[in-house]
């Protein structure tokens, strides 16, 4: 007398398929067996390969005080060659203080820009590129530097009256340009730890 075999599993799977097994997978899938499917790509090797590549970002330099101290030392120098040659023309013209004061400060970005520009083109940069790196650098720098150093020379009696031979007139120049100073290079620290301001001039020196 025969017993009848009861089996749960498909009659079309495989002799030795799992009865709970996936029928359209293979039996006993291995991922070494096939030498065409890569299970563990390694990217590390494959510089086009974005998956796991290590990419080394640019990050922002970290601000230093002497960091911002020659950004603003920079600035201020193209500025002091404005503003000087802006007072001297417009006292040497009798012009009267509204006139002088725009030709120094229209004068002090000339210079100001003037300086990173010929640093930025010494890096191979072309021109239009040189003057919008220049524009990101000084641009804030500048105007906060002549905004402190104007007004300084406009709140002091008599400094704005002040003749070229007149001690006060260097005096006061001097004292405005030295507070300018001050007051920018917390801004250009600012600036540069942000990744901005002369952190932008770096990225072409470096």
């Amino acid at each position: 007398m025969q017993h009848e075999t009861h089996t749960h599993a498909d009659p079309q799977a495989p002799a030795h398929a799992h009865p709970h097994a996936d029928p359209q997978a293979p039996a006993h899938p291995h991922p070494h067996a096939d030498p065409q499917a890569p299970a563990h790509p390694q990217t590390h090797g494959d510089p086009q390969a974005p998956a796991h590549a290590h990419t080394r970002r640019h990050e922002p330099a970290k601000a230093t005080w002497s960091m911002a101290a020659l950004a603003t030392l920079h600035c201020l120098t193209g500025c002091a060659v404005g503003e000087v040659l802006g007072m001297v023309a417009g006292t040497a013209f009798g012009w009267g203080n509204l006139p002088t004061t725009v030709l120094a400060i229209a004068l002090a970005f000339f210079f100001g820009y003037s300086l990173t520009l010929r640093g930025v083109m010494k890096a191979g940069v072309d021109l239009r590129t040189a003057f919008r790196v220049a524009l990101a650098a000084d641009t804030l720098s500048i105007a906060v530097m002549e905004l402190i150093d104007n007004g300084v020379i406009v709140l002091w009696p008599a400094a704005m009256d002040a003749q070229l031979g007149d001690p006060l007139f260097w005096g006061s120049l001097l004292i405005s340009l030295a507070a300018a100073f001050v007051v920018t290079t917390p801004v250009n620290k600012r600036l540069i730890g942000r990744g901005k301001g002369h952190a932008v001039v770096h990225r072409y020196h470096h």
